[in-house]
């Protein structure tokens, strides 16, 4: 399964559109005024499925992940000097990036759970994410979400 997540251009808050392979919307994600990020995600028809919450008194970057509004996880940039580093504290999974910060992989042991990829020749942030099990989707999502507001400041 693909997902092609895509920042809207004018937009005073951050707000992507999500698309599957086909070119359907999947999901929408409205920023929300608050200190620090808020992104909150709604699938195809409208409803609140999930919400990344960045935890604004962190020296790092660091990003609460709800489904509902229950807290299932976090993930948190850690200091490196060359390879981005992500703390992902969710179902056991890694997160690893390359040096240039535009792919990504999450996996869990030695199976791959997504990889995402960042296309550098767009006005707005553009990513490509590759899901292997379609019930993922939702949280790779969030991951990638995180990931790309921790590396823009508010």
């Amino acid at each position: 399964m693909k997902l092609l997540f895509r920042q809207r251009f004018f937009s005073w808050l951050d707000s992507y559109d999500i698309f599957d392979e086909y070119g359907n919307t999947a999901y929408q994600v409205e920023g929300r005024l608050s200190w620090g990020h808020c992104l909150q995600i709604f699938d195809r028809s409208g409803n609140a499925v999930g919400m990344v919450k960045e935890v604004v008194l962190a020296f790092l970057p660091r990003f609460q992940i709800f489904i509902q509004d229950q807290l299932i996880g976090e993930i948190r940039k850690e200091f490196t000097l060359f390879k981005p580093r992500f703390h992902l504290d969710f179902n056991g999974w890694q997160v690893e990036g390359d040096i240039f910060e535009w792919d990504y992989k999450v996996s869990s042991g030695s199976e791959t759970i997504m990889r995402a990829s960042k296309r550098i020749w767009n006005l707005t942030d553009t990513y490509e994410i590759e899901i292997m099990k379609p019930e993922n989707a939702l949280f790779s999502l969030m991951i990638v979400l995180a990931i790309d507001a921790a590396k823009c400041p508010h």
